[in-house]
């Protein structure tokens, strides 16, 4: 029989370590390990009737992940308040490794609750650690829609908060339409389901706000919406947020990071919706704004209309066309008179001019007893000489001509 390896690295596919052996070696180790205080949220207590130790579990608060827990019945015993689920303890423990089933746990040796004051006090570090990242700083903070297509709204399981905030958006906006996540909003699983609930509104389109509802509690209660893995996941959302936790003198860290802080349930119904019979009035006051505009306008258009037309040109608009008209005519009596007076001076003028020509006309001369003689060429005789005996000659006389001939 071949000698099991000394050490886990020295284990090959050929040479392996028994389940038994693995089990073995973890206890030892974990065996080595000294005692520690662990802190955590007690999600399960189970005590049975007079058996001598009470199993629980702790889980931390911020991430999914818990371990099994041993402890004396007379360590309870001596708490000075009864221990119960969803308390914060710090435990005094001893971790060890069960080998028969391969599981991790813890060995109580000491418990104690964690006091508000000293919650408080851790809280108020967390806050100046987030606020010194910015993620309270008032640039951040978004606007809330006016009129959101779908409000998302994270509650507890028939929860009073549901109801305050469904009901009173209903009666300002009767058409609100809700997308809700019923979820724990107390208690070990509260972060994880609220923040799961934050994610699936924030992905949904349609959703424009998303309101986180929860009702009052003691300090203990309300410590998931001040847990930091829950805040960073509002702080991440696209998706305004309001944060309506508790009554007004509750201030968890959420309300910090939230888009806006409503003092109750019943405010953030309020808030996320308009009033419709607030927003009716604020119509019908415009409308009536808009209708006194529009008559006054009409009214002083009105006004300036009649202005116009009582003028002499509107209330008789045939008188531009008269007086266009007399003016066209005195023009035009101008013109035929410039026009009768020049052609009657043209006229005279030229009378004058006829009588001057008429004159001097050869035509005159001939009136008064004189004769033109002419060759047959149309030459004019001037000289005796110019004609030959027996020439056919042409004498122009006043009223016609005729022929001679030349004897000598």
């Amino acid at each position: 029989m071949s000698t099991l390896p000394e050490r886990a690295n020295q284990t090959t596919a050929e040479h392996p370590w028994p389940v038994r052996l693995l089990s073995m070696k973890i206890a030892d180790y974990v065996d080595k390990m000294s005692g520690l205080w662990v802190e955590g949220q007690v999600v399960q207590l189970n005590r049975r009737p007079g058996a001598g130790l009470v199993f629980l579990t702790l889980r931390d608060p911020d991430v999914d992940m818990s371990l099994s827990v041993t402890l004396p019945t007379q360590i309870l015993d001596r708490m000075p308040s009864p221990l119960s689920d969803g308390a914060r303890v710090v435990v005094q423990a001893k971790p060890t490794f069960w080998t028969k089933r391969g599981t991790l746990q813890l060995e109580g040796r000491q418990v104690r609750a964690v006091g508000v004051g000293e919650l408080l006090a851790r809280l108020e570090h967390l806050k100046r650690v987030l606020a010194a990242e910015g993620l309270f700083a008032a640039e951040r903070k978004r606007p809330l829609p006016f009129l959101p297509r779908r409000v998302g709204l994270v509650c507890g399981r028939a929860s009073q908060a549901e109801h305050d905030v469904v009901q009173n958006a209903l009666r300002r906006w009767p058409a609100t339409e809700f997308e809700i996540r019923r979820v724990a909003v107390q208690g070990s699983g509260a972060v994880a389901e609220v923040s799961e609930a934050v994610r699936e509104l924030d992905a949904l389109r349609e959703v424009d706000v998303i309101v986180i509802a929860r009702g009052g509690g003691s300090v203990e209660d309300l410590l998931p919406f001040s847990n930091e893995a829950l805040v960073r996941v509002v702080s991440d959302c696209f998706t305004p947020v309001v944060s309506a936790i508790g009554h007004h003198e509750d201030t968890p860290l959420l309300d910090h990071v939230a888009d806006w802080r409503a003092s109750t349930p019943t405010d953030a119904g309020r808030r996320v919706v308009p009033d419709l019979a607030e927003q009716q009035e604020i119509v019908a006051a415009a409308l009536a704004r808009l209708e006194r505009g529009v008559r006054s306008y009409v009214e002083r258009e009105r006004r300036g209309l009649a202005t116009l037309r009582s003028r002499p040109v509107l209330a008789r608009p045939v008188t531009l066309v008269e007086q266009r008209r007399a003016e066209l005519d005195r023009l035009l009596d101008k013109a035929t008179h410039r026009v009768a007076g020049s052609v009657h001076r043209d006229r005279a003028r030229v009378s004058g001019l006829a009588g001057r020509l008429r004159a001097l006309s050869p035509l005159g001369t001939l009136e008064r007893g004189y004769a033109v003689v002419q060759h047959r060429d149309g030459s004019v005789v001037t000289d005796r000489e110019d004609v030959q005996p027996d020439e056919l000659l042409r004498v122009r006389v006043t009223d016609g001509d005729f022929g001679v001939r030349v004897l000598g």
